[in-house]
């Protein structure tokens, strides 16, 4: 029911104090969960930081890496050993619920390989291969965790965005409405009740005066 559809009643005013009740409680619980959403993102979003540092040293690291691969096998040496790994690297998905926000959990599948795993012969090949792909193993890992860190900070930065115009929505339109409301029905109800006051009042003389008549 729309707050001015309510009647100025005894039963319209406890709708509107029940309505207000509910609303200041959600108001507080919203509010407890945007604090909490701000510190939670403050804390990963200092952590993806960190993992983007460290996705930049591994990346910097891994083309040192397979440039000097090339220089020892050779370009088509490095693309041979490439193409010879047989089970793609993966990742699995998942979620870890924080505030009521459903952040990704990411796991990598068949990142880091043995030495068997990667397919292509070890007598073949130089150390500098396997130096190259541990190298790059180690990149993709990185990149798994950077997103997973990322992901994160959007999910909440989309929720908390929602959450704070819930809470602006109660705290500067819903309560100030409702609290609106009340002060109108009070004072309606109060004037009813000077106005009964007074016509019992009246009725009460004219009473009197009948009575004082022979």
């Amino acid at each position: 029911m729309p707050v001015d559809d309510i009647k100025p009643t005894r039963f319209g005013l406890l709708l509107v104090r029940r309505r207000m009740a509910l609303a200041e409680r959600v108001h507080r619980l919203l509010k407890m969960k945007l604090d909490g959403m701000m510190l939670e993102l403050v804390r990963l979003t200092d952590r993806a930081a960190r993992e983007r540092r460290v996705l930049e040293e591994k990346y910097t690291g891994a083309r040192e890496m397979v440039a000097v691969a090339a220089m020892m096998e050779g370009a088509t040496g490095v693309l041979l050993a490439a193409l010879s790994v047989e089970t793609n690297p993966s990742y699995t998905t998942g979620h870890k619920n924080v505030f009521g926000v459903r952040l990704p959990e990411l796991e990598p599948v068949m990142v880091k390989k043995t030495l068997d795993q990667r397919g292509y012969g070890i007598l073949g090949t130089s150390s500098v291969i396997d130096d190259a792909a541990d190298a790059y193993e180690d990149l993709l890992t990185a990149i798994i965790a950077s997103a997973e860190l990322e992901g994160g900070v959007r999910r909440l930065l989309d929720d908390i965005e929602r959450t704070r115009r819930r809470v602006n929505a109660l705290e500067f339109r819903i309560i100030p409405e409702l609290t609106q409301a009340r002060r109108l029905i009070e004072d309606q109800r109060d004037e009813m009740e000077r106005q009964e006051w007074t016509r019992l009042r009246r009725i009460k003389k004219i009473k009197a005066k009948r009575a004082g008549k022979p």
